[in-house]
């Protein structure tokens, strides 16, 4: 068996040409502002890449930078500064922020109709009652990926590894609400591989290069890799071996390529879905 990759690139792609017929529509584009405290050079990359996202779909993206050294106040200061703009429809602060900053706080400051990443307590709160305003991108991004290739989590057993909120909490409670049947394994999680073997659908989000070996692949299991690791060669990587892995799964999701374009043009739709509903009133 050789596992069908899920190419997560061609999708986004058609999922931004999509976005951007819905945006040239609008009397006015939609508006993200994103906020990079400092210099990290990560944050940068991403920030840039967001904004050729914004480009390609017709939205309007403005960058807002703070010195590494800006306060919490400073900080706090902008972003109710966007809240209040008219003009502006999603608020995405970029994470990490500098250690001296409460990112916590900063987020549960952010209007929960303009947050994007659906990262404020309204937002998550919402989700867990199935009641979403946005959904978070990376798992969202991955149950479009579960669509287009036509597989349904109902009544599959599905084992999600990693707990954040970012990814491993929401993922599990998107694929709950497709009717699975949600294991979530972490770094206390005894014997891995027994919960790994039992997964039709295997999510792994650790950040552990080589976490995944192939003796921990049900065969015929479909395998979403979320993590971005860089091996010894230096290369991207996920955390699944994806070459042993492909040939126990049916389906497989490369690092890079797969769950990462995904989740940025989630952010997009979010963006546009953003405006309409300010729109909309």
């Amino acid at each position: 068996m050789s596992a069908v990759m899920m190419d997560g690139k061609t999708l986004a792609a058609k999922i931004r040409r999509d976005i951007r017929e819905k945006c040239a529509a609008m009397r006015r584009p939609p508006s993200l502002a994103v906020v990079l405290v400092g210099d990290d050079p990560a944050s940068a990359v991403y920030v840039r890449n967001k904004e050729h996202d914004c480009a390609e779909c017709g939205i309007t993206c403005a960058d807002h930078r703070l010195p590494a050294s800006a306060t919490q106040q400073e900080l706090l200061a902008l972003v109710d500064r966007l809240n209040r703009d008219a003009a502006v429809d999603g608020i995405l602060v970029q994470l990490p922020l500098p250690l001296h900053l409460d990112a916590q706080q900063v987020l549960r400051a952010i209007d929960p109709g303009k947050d994007v990443d659906a990262f404020h307590p309204e937002n998550v709160g919402r989700l867990l009652l199935g009641q979403p305003q946005y959904l978070p991108c990376t798992p969202s991004g991955i149950m479009e990926l579960l669509r287009a290739y036509d597989i349904s989590p109902a009544g599959k057993r599905c084992v999600v590894i990693g707990r954040s909120n970012i990814v491993g909490k929401p993922m599990a409670m998107l694929l709950l609400q497709a009717d699975a049947t949600v294991t979530v394994c972490h770094s206390k999680t005894p014997d891995l591989q027994s919960h790994c073997l039992q997964a039709d659908i295997l999510v792994s989000a650790v950040g552990h290069a080589g976490l995944i070996t192939a003796d921990m692949v049900k065969e015929g299991a479909v395998v979403i890799d979320v993590a971005m690791n860089r091996g010894q060669d230096g290369k991207l990587c996920g955390d699944v071996d994806y070459a042993a892995a492909s040939e126990k799964a049916a389906y497989i999701t490369p690092v890079p390529g797969g769950v990462g374009p995904m989740t940025r043009a989630m952010l997009m739709k979010n963006t546009y879905l953003a405006a309409q509903r300010r729109r909309n009133g």
